[in-house]
This record gives C-alpha cells, sequence and structure tokens, in this order.
C-alpha cells in the first residue's frame, strides 16, 4: 500500500506480442522501480487469447501492486491497417482491465513519452532505456526493450502529473464514454 504522500503508477507498452510494463512508487520527487517486465505473448497463435493474458496479467499487476494511476502508450498510427487494429485492441483490453478496477488511466503518444524521458520525441528505444537506467540507477537493462517502454510511460506520467495535458485520462465507464461520444453509436 501506498502511503497518503506516496502512489505507484503502472505504466504499459501494449502489444499482442510482448506487452511491457514497468511499475514505480513515487514519493515527493523521488522515483523507485518496483517492477519491470513483460508478458510474452508470441507463443499463443489465437488473436483472443492473447487479448486474455493481456487482460489477466494486468489484474494481476493490479492486484498485486495495488497501483494509483496507469499510464499507458497509445497506439502509433502506421500504415498496416491490422496491425494498428491489433495493438488497438491489445491497449484496449489493457485499459479494460484497469477501468474494471476502478484505476485512473492516462495515454500518452509515443513521442510524448519519448520527449519526456529523453527530451527528443524521436529518441530510439535503446537512448529512452539508457535514460531510464540513469533516473532510476538501474545496474542492468533487461534483454528486450519493451518492459523499458512500459516503464517509460511510468515515468513520462510522473512528469506530467499536475501538469494541464490534453492527454485522455479516463476513470471509469462512464468517464470513457463521456469523453468519446464519437465512438458510440
Amino acid at each position: 500500500m501506498t502511503t497518503p504522500e506516496a502512489r505507484i503508477i503502472l505504466g504499459i507498452d501494449p502489444g499482442t506480442t510482448i506487452m511491457g510494463f514497468g511499475l514505480i512508487r513515487v514519493e515527493g520527487e523521488q522515483l523507485t522501480l518496483i517492477q519491470l517486465h513483460e508478458l510474452q505473448l508470441k507463443k499463443y497463435q489465437d488473436h483472443y487469447l492473447k487479448l486474455k493474458h493481456i487482460f489477466q496479467r494486468t489484474l494481476e499487476l493490479i492486484d498485486t501492486h495495488h497501483p494509483d494511476e496507469i499510464a499507458i502508450e497509445a497506439p502509433f498510427f502506421g500504415k498496416n491497417v491490422q496491425s494498428m487494429l491489433k495493438l488497438g485492441r491489445a491497449q484496449g483490453v489493457a485499459m479494460a482491465a484497469g477501468l474494471r478496477r476502478e484505476i485512473p488511466i492516462t495515454e500518452y503518444s509515443p513521442k510524448k513519452i519519448k520527449m519526456a524521458i529523453t527530451g527528443n520525441g524521436n529518441a530510439s528505444k535503446e537512448q529512452v532505456a539508457k535514460m531510464l537506467q540513469q533516473i532510476l540507477k538501474m545496474k542492468t537493462l533487461p534483454k528486450n526493450l519493451d518492459s523499458t517502454d512500459g516503464l517509460a510511460a511510468a515515468v513520462c506520467h510522473f512528469y506530467n502529473s499536475g501538469r494541464a495535458t490534453t492527454q485522455k485520462n479516463y476513470t471509469g465507464w462512464a468517464a470513457y464514454v463521456r469523453q468519446n461520444q464519437d465512438k458510440i453509436q
């Protein structure tokens, strides 16, 4: 549990091959790494089974670490529509788990996350990981950098907390519906 002046932020980099995540504890201006890991989904051929595992693992993280907030990387817009749909579903399932537990969620674009961590919105995964290593005083970096991408979302959220933002925030299903009237038919 967190103290009144402390909070836990869960950062998620959604994906249907690998979902990266990181948890940080914030006390004042002090950041502490709680966990950095990834959910490997390559072994599952069925897309819906992957989504089920994303939902279950996100709920497990929430129930184990009791985050106060979730920061999630928004899907980037690419040329491959099928990939974008799959990524959007993965993000939606992770968000649904957070909404199920009534945890506030904030989306950040990949450029916004990179800018917050490195000062360069076009930074590479390696540059982001190295900067996080310095910020959080990590001895080593993981082999796959999907977990540091999830961690970067959490640190980005810390840096943007309390500031006016154009990012989307959801505190529950009702808030999501209110802010997304254009998506409701």
